[in-house]
Formats: C-alpha cells, sequence, structure tokens
C-alpha cells in the first residue's frame, strides 16, 4: 500500500494551534485573573457574614437591590449561563461585557447577606463574556467565536475549581446532550489550563478533599482491582443520585416559574426568595445550608459541611434536602451565583447518608455523589468523572489502584443516564434524544429530501 502524506495537511493543524495559542494565552490570563479577584473576594464577604450574622435578615433588601440593577441595566445578562451557550449554538449578538461585572457584584452580594448559592456560574459567565469580548476586539468569525466562547466557558471552570481538563471537557460536553464538540478541544485546553496556573500564581488555593482507598490494593500498583459487591452498592447509589439531580432542576426551573407567574416585578422576586430563606433558617435554628457550604463557620464548627460529609456522622439524614431547597429558592428567585458547588453539597451529603445505609466507604460514597449529582444536572457525565480523578487522586495512587476511576464512571454515568433530559441549562441542545430512552430502538430512517429540479 502506498504511503500517503500530504505535508500541508500538518502545516494547517500548526497554524491551528498556533493560531489559538495566540488566543488562549491572554484569554486565560485575563480569564484567569479575573476568576482569582473574584475567589479572594467570596472569602472575604463569606468572613464578614460569618463576623456578622445579622446581615442575612437584609437578604431581601439586598435582593430587590440586584433585582432593580438587572431590570434597569442587566439586559441580555440577566440569562447567564444559557445566554453564553445560545452564542455558541447561533452567534448573534454576542455575549455583553457588562455581564462580568454584574455577576460578580450580584455573587458577591448573594453571599455577603446569605444566600445559597455557587461560584461556577459566575466563574462561567465572567470567562464567556470575557472571551466575546476579545471576540470583537480581533472580529473574529462566527467559526472562531463559537470556540472561543467555548474556551472562556473551559478557563472560568478549570480556574475557579482548579481542575483544568475537567474545564476543557466540560466546556465540550455541556453544549449539547449526547454530542461532543471536539473539534475546540486545543482552544479549551490551551485556556483552561492557563487559566488555572494564573489563578494559582495570584496566590489563590482550593479545598482539598480525602478519600482512604476502598477495597483490596494489589500486590502490583499498576493492576486495577474491584470489589464487585462494593460496585454494585456505588450502582444502586447512582440511581439516588440521579433521582436527587432532577429533583433539583426541575424544582429550580418550577419555583422560576412560579415567581415568574405570581410576581410581576422583577426586582420584587429576590426580595421574596431572600425573606424564604430566611424563614427556613428560623425554622431549622441553623444556619448550616447558608453560602458555598464548603468549610464551616468557625463560630459553628459542627457545621454541616463538604467537608464534614467526607466523614461518618457529618451530616444529618435529609442535609442534602436542605442545601437542594435552600439553593434552589435563593437561585430561582433571581440571587446570583452558580448551582455547581451547592450540587456539590447535595451529593456528599446524600453519600454520606447512603454510605451508611448501604454499609459502604462514608467518604468514598460522599466523593462519588460529589460529582455524579453534578453530572446528572449538567448532563456531563466524562467531565465528572475526570473530575473525580483531578480531585481526589493527586498524590493517591492507590486509589487509583482500587479501581476508583472505575467506581467514578459507574456512579457519574448511571446517575447521567438515570437523570433523563433534565438539566440546570434550559438552553442545553438535545442530540440523540431518543437513544437515551430507548437504546434498543433502531435509528429512525432519514425523510427522503426533495431535489429542486434544475431550470
Amino acid at each position: 500500500m502506498p504511503i500517503r502524506w500530504d505535508y500541508r495537511e500538518h502545516l494547517q493543524l500548526a497554524g491551528y494551534v498556533l493560531k489559538w495559542l495566540a488566543i488562549g494565552l491572554p484569554l486565560g490570563v485575563v480569564v484567569g485573573s479575573a476568576v482569582a479577584f473574584f475567589l479572594w473576594s467570596l472569602d472575604e464577604v463569606t468572613r464578614l457574614q460569618w463576623e456578622h450574622p445579622w446581615l442575612l435578615y437584609l437578604l431581601p433588601l439586598a435582593g430587590a437591590l440586584v433585582g432593580v440593577i438587572y431590570q434597569f441595566w442587566g439586559g441580555e445578562s440577566d440569562r447567564g449561563n444559557n445566554l453564553i451557550m445560545e452564542q455558541i449554538h447561533e452567534p448573534g449578538g454576542g455575549v455583553p461585557i457588562r455581564m462580568a461585572p454584574l455577576v460578580l457584584a450580584g455573587t458577591l452580594v448573594t453571599h455577603l447577606f446569605g444566600g445559597s448559592a455557587g461560584r461556577e456560574g459566575t466563574a462561567v459567565q465572567m470567562g464567556g463574556s470575557l472571551a466575546s469580548a476579545l471576540g470583537r476586539i480581533l472580529r473574529l468569525s462566527p467559526a472562531d467565536t463559537r470556540i472561543v466562547l467555548m474556551a472562556g466557558i473551559a478557563a472560568g471552570f478549570g480556574a475557579v475549581f482548579g481542575t483544568p481538563l475537567t474545564g476543557a471537557i466540560f466546556a465540550l460536553e455541556v453544549l449539547a446532550l449526547g454530542r461532543g464538540t471536539f473539534h475546540a478541544i486545543i482552544p479549551c485546553l490551551i485556556a483552561s489550563i492557563v487559566g488555572d496556573q494564573v489563578n494559582s500564581a495570584w496566590g489563590i488555593g482550593h479545598t482539598h478533599y480525602s478519600i482512604v482507598a476502598s477495597g483490596t490494593i494489589a500486590a502490583d500498583p499498576a493492576v486495577v482491582t474491584l470489589d464487585w459487591l462494593l460496585t454494585g452498592k456505588i450502582a444502586l447509589a447512582a440511581i439516588f443520585f440521579g433521582l436527587a439531580s432532577v429533583l433539583f432542576a426541575e424544582l429550580s426551573h418550577g419555583l422560576s416559574w412560579v415567581f415568574k407567574q405570581t410576581i410581576r416585578w422583577p426586582w420584587l422576586r429576590p426580595a421574596v426568595g431572600g425573606c424564604l430563606v430566611i424563614l427556613l433558617v428560623l425554622l431549622l435554628g441553623r444556619r448550616d445550608y447558608l453560602g458555598l457550604g464548603v468549610v464551616a463557620d468557625p463560630n459553628d464548627p459542627t457545621a454541616v459541611t463538604i467537608q464534614s460529609c467526607f466523614r461518618p456522622g457529618g451530616a444529618a439524614w435529609f442535609s442534602w434536602w436542605w442545601k437542594l431547597l435552600f439553593t434552589a429558592i435563593t437561585i430561582s428567585s433571581g440571587f446570583k451565583g452558580g448551582e455547581v458547588t451547592p450540587l456539590f453539597f447535595i451529593g456528599a451529603a446524600l453519600g454520606n447518608a447512603l454510605g451508611q445505609i448501604l454499609g459502604a466507604p462514608v467518604d468514598l460514597l460522599a466523593g462519588l455523589g460529589f460529582v455524579a449529582v453534578f453530572a446528572g444536572a449538567t448532563n456531563t457525565p466524562l467531565a465528572c468523572t475526570i473530575m473525580a480523578i483531578e480531585l481526589f487522586a493527586p498524590g493517591n495512587g492507590e486509589l487509583l489502584s482500587s479501581g476508583f476511576v472505575v467506581y467514578a464512571a459507574v456512579a457519574c454515568f448511571l446517575a447521567y443516564f438515570l437523570s433523563g433530559h433534565s438539566s440546570i441549562y434550559p438552553a442545553q441542545r438535545k442530540i440523540l434524544s431518543d437513544s437515551r430512552h430507548n437504546p434498543v430502538a433502531p435509528l429512525a430512517p432519514k425523510e427522503p429530501t426533495q431535489q429542486t429540479p434544475a431550470p
């Protein structure tokens, strides 16, 4: 067989990589720096909230203020992540640059006054907004505009969680159910890695979680061993992880619809949502489910947090439900922030409870719930499996040889599959939808196209 080699193809590919290096490097630097400032500011406002608990009672007023700002000056920015996804699918008016400062300020206000929200949405929106501005400056084509927006998502996500590979895969996978647009993997990877490294260079760290290796460790560390009984328990837990992701997504969308149908004035919706959050705190007599929930308030070291969920007794049986309800009310009423860190909390707390019920290692189930509920709510099982490796496996070779990667894949892909088409992102496209609900159904035949007769 003759060897066929066209050097021009390789020159074109090299040019593609160099082009996106030139675009991705400054994009990663800018987005990484913006995320670093955001994370530093978030730590500061969280500390103020802990030091001045009475700020919670100003949450309705703060929500009304954010609502007024977005109503009169936000424009399309109020659509958040969904606007970025729609612009990737069908580039049009672009993502306004004012989205970045607005969502930054709105998220800090949410956390300063005790709202239950995350940080992913803010980082992604900042990344998308800055990427769109760069695209306009460089006068990129519609095809390149799609890619630069995806790279902005990757940079924001990778930097905010310290998971650059996950950020790149997430940006590709989140756009459409059942189809990954892997042509943009190089630009996304460049932007995500640079964004994460720049964030670290600013001295911003990330929370570390520990899982003890479970199962029998092989004598040869290169051999992966599985505990089949444990694998079955994880598969059973994945069913509940998937259902929890559906409950969060549908409750959030449903509450958002109720707020919009019953409250005419947009600025009043977060004010009412803030009142509901205060009532829930008074009902429970605890503040565990406010804010990010990553680490405990120094004034209450017994509070339930994501970190506490990794140890037996570190969460109540229904901690996952209370965090789910607090966050759904906060986000659906109009407060700014993300859903992903609360999803981590929900998954870890549910994993803690299931670990005790099923007789499985609590830290392992908490870690798998951490990523699997996120996978089901965003339909990104591959990104979440990789996230499990980036978050829990570094420096722990025994965890890898114990079959952890397989356990993570089982949890994430089953939770994704069983969550159906629910998603926290309404703008997410549904591709190959029938094949998930009926995997054995044959593909429908293509309809014949009508040929226009030649003149």
